[in-house]
């Protein structure tokens, strides 16, 4: 497989003293399924932000597409940016807009500004939403309100918002959080189905073991900004699973997780 994104030496530092990531060096294969876990406040937002460029690096480089994203602005890092899909731990849909309506909000980064502006999308864009809300499981949804559906529903339609992108890279930033064990478990079959059906690489940060375990290709452990684990979830044992939560066992579990994490966390 090919190396789609390489982290060099990303170090991340908010006040110019302490660092938030430190000289995280890591590389993303196509097609990748990979889980970055950590309790609170080791790095992982942070980390999942600057490769999106939502954040930027104090230090170090992000290759995507061959493009160093720390050297780009303006309308060059847009472009990269839209092959970037992003699903939110708070979903960041727009509560009283359609379903269908937050969906093809995806399409915003290719559209010209005026189409943009008057919401002109193309026939094949609706057929392509519609499409999608049929593959997660809310085509009887797609014209209620968004913030009239469930937390989970709610979470799909912001993974088919990222999908209709049409991505070359998916980010997950806690994308089960806030939901419950059935509704996380829905969330992140769509995640993985979707990821596999398409061929596209997804990095998924999670607080939960469990899920990591059963859905992950690879697991990524973060610990005060530092990688601490890179393997097959089979390599993570229970010991070394411990020392990545090390006072914090209480967070491996999706009920112990039911605090929102610190944005940059």
């Amino acid at each position: 497989m090919t190396d789609i994104l390489k982290l060099e030496h990303v170090s991340k530092s908010y006040d110019g003293s302490g660092k938030v990531l430190r000289d995280v060096s890591l590389h993303f294969q196509e097609g990748e399924f990979v889980v970055i876990i950590g309790p609170s406040g080791a790095g992982k937002s942070t980390l999942i932000r600057c490769i999106n460029q939502l954040i930027r690096p104090t230090e170090g480089t992000v290759l995507f597409n061959g493009c160093d994203l720390t050297k780009l602005k303006g309308r060059a890092l847009r472009r990269q940016q839209a092959e970037i899909g992003m699903v939110f731990q708070n979903y960041n849909l727009i509560g009283r807009t359609s379903v269908l309506k937050n969906v093809l909000f995806g399409r915003l980064g290719q559209m010209s500004a005026l189409d943009s502006l008057f919401g002109r999308y193309s026939q094949e864009d609706i057929r392509q939403a519609m499409a999608l809300l049929k593959k997660v499981g809310l085509e009887d949804q797609m014209f209620k309100r968004a913030d009239t559906l469930s937390g989970g529903q709610q979470q799909r339609v912001g993974i088919a918002r990222a999908i209709l992108q049409r991505p070359r890279l998916l980010l997950a930033d806690e994308p089960i959080a806030s939901l419950d064990p059935n509704s996380a478990e829905v969330v992140m079959d769509t995640l993985q189905q979707l990821s596999r059906d398409l061929g596209i690489a997804c990095i998924v940060n999670l607080h939960q073991v469990d899920f990591a375990r059963r859905y992950a290709s690879r697991i990524i452990g973060l610990q005060t900004g530092q990688i601490v684990f890179d393997g097959t979830p089979e390599a993570l044992t229970d010991e070394i699973t411990a020392r990545i939560y090390k006072g914090r066992e209480e967070q491996m579990k999706l009920n112990g997780a039911g605090t929102q994490e610190n944005v940059y966390a």
